[in-house]
């Protein structure tokens, strides 16, 4: 994290004692870690260009942050980045409080700028159809389709897809145990076509992977229960499994812009056009805010808004 074998300043050993503070007490994923505490140090890099003093987190008012807040839109960085700047900042401060280290937190009182609110894109029946169906029947084929279908089946993110283990499956039950974001676990379910293709793959491709990959590779030396692994029989990453969709959305050469995520809108969008309940979906996503799972539902507004005006003789 800093320069081994150098004594830490006060202003870091603050940022250390937060980012274990992330780890540990907050579980925290690597990616927010890494970049709640790139985003710290680029902020201490700031004021250090204001001239600021080194015990600069004890003199930090708002309107310092407001001036950060100002330097980063002069230099036309994109909204969420900002926001997730000043969010970071504002936890980072929060748990200096927290600490009594400061008596207030200066990023309380500042007003972030508001996202614009962008429907998420999401695919059709046929289109989702066709993705699913594009793989070869080979080794890899096999695992690449329980790979989609396994996306559109449950809506998980690409990290909980690539965490599955064995134990993690329920086949009888057609359920998945899969840990999310912080680290909750909840249990996502599986229909009888995701099932039938789960066990195939596990029957016809992944023994074959791992213990005998051949043409695929060298065989990996860890041993593991990763249910999706790669052409080496290691675990299967979560780049990897964006590579494996970008292949077959190339191959589509549909005019969407399609990532692993849109795989999740479709399942969510699918879902609230066929009647679920909007609880059940946020349950399914898991989803701490039933806001963040409401944003679904302006996409069916929108679609009925369309058809209406399309079809109704008097729209």
């Amino acid at each position: 994290m800093f320069s081994e074998g150098k004594e830490l300043s006060d202003v870091e050993q603050l940022i250390e004692k937060f980012i274990l503070y992330l780890k540990l007490e907050k579980n925290a994923s690597y990616h927010t870690v890494h970049n709640y505490q790139r985003d710290i140090l680029q902020f201490v890099e700031f004021m250090y260009s204001q001239e600021a003093a080194e015990s600069l987190f004890l003199d930090v008012t708002p309107l310092m942050i407001r001036s950060y807040l100002a330097f980063l839109k002069s230099e036309q960085y994109a909204k969420a980045t900002i926001m997730r700047r000043i969010a970071a900042l504002r936890s980072f401060f929060k748990f200096l409080c927290r600490e009594n280290i400061l008596q207030n937190n200066p990023c309380k009182t500042v007003r972030t700028p508001k996202l614009d609110k962008r429907l998420p894109v999401f695919l059709d029946i046929n289109e989702i159809h066709e993705l699913i169906a594009l793989p070869e029947n080979n080794l890899l084929g096999i695992r690449d389709k329980a790979v989609l279908e396994m996306l559109y089946a449950t809506g998980i993110r690409v990290s909980e897809l690539a965490g599955i283990t064995m134990p993690d499956i329920d086949f009888s039950g057609r359920s998945i145990v899969v840990s999310g974001k912080g680290a909750k676990e909840r249990i996502v379910l599986m229909g009888r076509n995701a099932v039938d293709v789960l066990a195939s793959y596990l029957s016809d491709s992944r023994p074959i992977l791992c213990a005998n990959p051949g043409e695929y590779g060298q065989q990996t030396n860890t041993v593991h229960n990763h249910v999706f692994v790669n052409n080496r029989g290691g675990p299967l990453t979560d780049r990897s499994v964006r590579r494996i969709v970008e292949k077959y959305v190339e191959i589509m050469a549909i005019k969407k812009n399609v990532s692993p995520h849109t795989i999740r809108h479709t399942f969510a969008t699918h879902l609230l056009d066929n009647g679920a309940d909007l609880r059940t979906v946020q349950e399914l996503l898991g989803h701490v805010n039933l806001s963040t799972t409401q944003l679904y539902t302006h996409v069916t507004t929108e679609r009925l808004k369309a058809s209406h005006k399309q079809f109704h003789p008097r729209a």
